[in-house]
């Protein structure tokens, strides 16, 4: 408004006095408060002024104004935030940003995951039912050794290898430079796309007729080593081998081979006709190798296609071959494709002659079948690039039309093969199965078992239990692969090649482990935050590996493509919460809901030496003043409590809980909530928070009433709301601004009513305590926007108004609630104490009906609440000052026409009167 507008108004007039009661034939406001109101009620606007002159009455009614005045400024810092971190502070807490991140956290931390038991002293074999599968393929190459691949693993490879996308192009480049340098994460099929590139090369080139012409190479020896083997024709191998080669890179003071080494290894190669794949694993390491001229990335086979070839090769096991046809039927292979036969060519089920060449010309590359030529199944092309066909030919995992392995497969003599096939392509898609498995993608060995899995429950050799039981262990394995060994290394002697080793390189050792632990306790965070997370805790693993030595810490090695492909996580865009506002970033999880978990549960279960650095690894996290870290940093650390809880309470709980600043007692009281949310914590939880509230110490009361406020940590509604009472009314209010918090808290559960009859009790109460507990609470509720109490999602009633205050969003969506929030919060207007902080909160209510640009925010809300909270004439007359003081703000006028419409919300037209009618149109 115009400064001369606002002139031309009368002045204003003073603020109206607190009403002591409501109108005798009207039930009383809030609860009555018997003879305690009387002391604290201001005199009434009707009353007459005292007209006693004397200095002693004088000097009486300055001290009890002084006296007033002290109240309200009691009760004002008792409605501050008691999470800031010191006292006075104005600034905001981030506890909508607090409030996400737990509920995201909790999310990615499911509690009911069943993991299945495994005979851990011999993890490399999984026995469910009937079914005895090994894991070996999960297993590091210093395994190996070195000897010809068998006749029968090559045959193997040859009928059941899924080719991944681009193998066309790999095996171009391994046929016209003789060397490969083959990257990958472990146990992505690497290893068997290596043995299946040099088996289909040496097959075409001087060694065919040697049954012995794949061999391992001693991994130990390193790639030197072996081209001098190959130079010198040592070792009795003849012409035209094929070498596989996993090299030890990640042993601590091993050097990557460089550029003249692979030189020196192609050039032998070449002249003894002979190949070699080296398969190392992406990381800083190898890159340089990987981006070199003999470096190529191996991409993982499909998963739905290799679960279906494998799913079929269990399913033809047990009833034979099913009966020759073509496209997908093809014996032997169970690919869709047909078994290759020892010249390179495929038989009749596989839609090629024996010769080769009966489907394509003969001028044509050998392998032109998979270069992208037509064969004989008419629909399987390939694009120069070994990309599969996307047109709807018949698939190799028994027909891809609709995902139904068996489609277009013959039926053996009852046709029942077909029946099952049919069968486990609805059981694979099971909703419940899915789940179980919590994987996005699943890896050879992975597929090996679930496929096992599968044909074990269609045939009635695995029950429904065994089935999903079985499933929930793929993470586990898969953790226990990730975990298993890691520092053996740090005890093996240096490499013997005559070079000098670099530094103990535990950083280097334990960064990918500690990058897959930051990503389980921070997953969904943004890939920045985990990053620095993780470096953190290759810090703690180092010095607690090596105290006597100092970890390096590279700058310029970070490679975050590889730390997604060694965690099998993926990135997304998504939000994060900075400074009270959202902003795109850049966010990582886990490829598959099933890890955060199971790393976790392996971590701890397992790892006993590894405790002592997660726990003061954990403790910095408790510090980060980002909430997206310090709040699923607690809920993980609730999760491993829960896992051992003698040592997670002694470690983590209490030590957090009796820290000086709020914000580790935020994390103490979040850890000790996911504790409770487990059946078999609770009790145990909440002994702790019921001794802590009694007998504890000030911090220690301070953490159990902001476990309390989560509403698991007691057995009732009544036993939270008594416990908080008892704690904040304890030494003077010591602790009343965190009791009052975790009260509203409680306001967003779904026994509301029961929080709001307890307030209206309190203001009742003989003892101002328990009555100043009821009023900073009401005006607290307030204050209070939803995101920063609620924990439901977006959708729900509650969760669509975050940014609304609280007490107008209970007035919105829950109107059988109105008449008792406005009864409260008339209480809070009308006690002496607590009237100037409660007309700031309706000041603020009321300015929150429209947003900036005019649009509606909470005029719903206030629709509902004021005509209740304007009942009476004294209640009109308080609302049409405290409107004409908004329009007269210098700094925030509020225009006219939205104090009118305010006024009309709360007042109907025949209960306005004219120079209300003047003020407010």
């Amino acid at each position: 408004m115009a400064d001369e507008a606002v002139a031309s108004r009368p002045a204003e007039p003073a603020a109206p006095k607190a009403k002591e009661a409501r109108s005798p034939e009207a039930p009383p406001r809030g609860g009555g408060r018997g003879d305690d109101r009387a002391k604290d009620a201001p005199e009434r606007a009707d009353a007459p002024e005292p007209t006693d002159t004397s200095d002693s009455a004088d000097d009486e009614a300055g001290e009890r104004e002084k006296e007033r005045e002290r109240a309200a400024d009691r009760f004002k810092d008792r409605t501050r935030d008691p999470l800031t971190e010191e006292e006075g502070e104005e600034g905001p807490t981030d506890a909508a940003a607090a409030a996400r991140a737990r509920r995201e956290g909790q999310k990615l931390l499911s509690s009911n995951r069943d993991l299945i038991g495994f005979d851990r002293s011999d993890i490399g074999q999984v026995h469910i039912g009937d079914i005895n599968v090994r894991l070996d393929a999960l297993r590091s190459g210093l395994l190996m050794r070195d000897g010809p691949v068998p006749a029968e693993e090559l045959l193997r490879i040859r009928r059941t290898h899924i080719e991944p996308d681009g193998y066309v192009r790999l095996r171009r480049a391994l046929e016209a430079r003789r060397l490969l340098v083959l990257g990958g994460a472990p146990g992505t099929g690497r290893a068997s796309t290596a043995l299946a590139l040099l088996e289909e090369v040496t097959r075409a080139g001087e060694g065919r007729e040697n049954s012995e012409r794949v061999r391992r190479a001693d991994p130990a020896r390193g790639v030197r080593e072996l081209a001098t083997q190959v130079a010198g024709g040592t070792g009795g191998h003849p012409r035209g081998t094929g070498y596989l080669l996993e090299p030890a890179l990640d042993r601590p003071g091993t050097l990557p081979p460089d550029g003249m080494d692979l030189d020196q290894l192609a050039s032998a190669l070449a002249e003894q006709g002979s190949y070699a794949v080296v398969v190392v694993s992406v990381g800083s390491a190898a890159n340089p190798l990987l981006a070199g001229r003999y470096g190529a990335i191996c991409p993982p086979a499909p998963t739905r296609e290799l679960v279906a070839v494998r799913l079929r090769q269990r399913l033809e096991e047990e009833h034979g071959d099913p009966v020759r046809g073509g496209g997908a039927g093809g014996p032997g292979g169970g690919d869709g494709r047909g078994p290759r036969d020892g010249d390179g060519s495929r038989d009749a089920g596989g839609g090629r002659d024996r010769n080769g060449g009966a489907h394509r010309d003969r001028g044509r590359d050998e392998h032109a079948d998979r270069d992208g030529g037509p064969d004989g199944g008419g629909d399987g092309r390939r694009d120069g690039d070994g990309g599969r066909g996307r047109d709807g030919r018949a698939g190799r995992d028994g027909g891809r039309s609709g995902d139904r392995p068996g489609r277009g497969a013959g039926p053996d003599g009852d046709g029942s093969l077909s029946l099952l096939l049919e069968r486990a392509a609805e059981l694979r898609e099971d909703p419940e199965v899915t789940e179980a498995v919590g994987l996005d993608d699943l890896r050879p060995a992975e597929a090996e078992l679930f496929a096992s899995l599968l044909a074990g429950h269609l045939r009635g050799t695995v029950s429904r239990a065994e089935l999903l039981s079985g499933c929930r262990g793929l993470a586990a394995v898969q953790a226990y692969e990730w975990f298993a060994g890691v520092d053996r290394a740090l005890a093996a002697p240096p490499p013997g090649d005559g070079r000098t080793p670099v530094r103990s390189g535990t950083a280097a050792l334990f960064h990918p482990v500690a990058f897959r632990i930051a990503l389980a306790v921070l997953g969904g965070a943004s890939h920045s935050a985990v990053s620095a997370a993780a470096h953190l805790l290759t810090w703690e693993l180092s010095v607690q590996s090596d105290p006597d030595s100092t970890p390096a810490r590279p700058l310029f090695c970070d490679d975050p493509e590889a730390d997604l492909a060694l965690s099998r996580a993926r990135p997304a865009d998504g939000v994060v919460d900075v400074a009270g506002s959202e902003v795109t970033g850049r966010l990582i999880f886990y490829r598959g809901s099933a890890l955060p978990a199971a790393v976790l549960a392996e971590l701890w279960d397992r790892h006993f030496p590894v405790r002592a650095p997660v726990v003061r690894w954990l403790r910095l996290l408790a510090d980060d003043p980002r909430p997206q870290v310090s709040m699923r940093a607690a809920v993980a650390a609730g999760e491993l409590s829960v896992r051992d809880f003698e040592h997670g309470y002694a470690e983590l709980i209490r030590p957090l809980a009796e820290a000086p600043t709020p914000r580790r007692r935020v994390f103490a009281a979040t850890a000790l909530d996911q504790a409770a949310g487990h059946a078999s914590h609770r009790r145990a939880v909440r002994k702790v928070v019921d001794n802590w509230s009694l007998h504890g110490t000030p911090a220690q009361r301070w953490t159990a009433a902001m476990a309390l406020g989560y509403g698991r940590c007691a057995d009732s509604m009544d036993d939270t709301l008594d416990t908080l009472a008892e704690i904040g009314v304890r030494d003077d209010g010591e602790q009343l601004a965190v009791a009052s918090l975790n009260v509203v808290r409680l306001l967003t559960l779904p026994e509301c009513a029961t929080v709001l009859r307890r307030l209206a009790a309190w203001t009742g109460h003989r003892r101002e305590e328990y009555q100043d507990l009821a009023l900073v609470s009401i005006v607290r509720l307030a204050l209070t926007d939803v995101d920063e109490v609620l924990d439901d999602e977006p959708g729900t009633p509650l969760g669509d108004r975050g940014d609304w205050p609280l007490l107008l969003a209970l007035a919105a969506t829950r109107p059988e609630l109105t008449g008792k929030l406005a009864d409260l919060f008339w209480t809070a207007l009308n006690t002496a104490r607590s009237r100037d902080v409660a007309l700031d909160a309706l000041e603020t209510l009321l300015r929150s009906a429209s947003r900036k640009d005019g649009r509606a925010w909470t005029r719903e809300g206030l629709a509902a609440l004021l005509p209740a909270l304007t009942a009476e004439e004294q209640d009109r007359r308080r609302l049409d000052w405290l409107l004409r003081r908004m329009m007269r703000d210098q700094d925030r006028p509020l225009a006219e026409e939205r104090a009118r419409a305010l006024w009309r919300l709360a007042v109907p037209a025949r209960q306005r009167r004219s120079e209300e009618e003047e003020s407010h149109g």
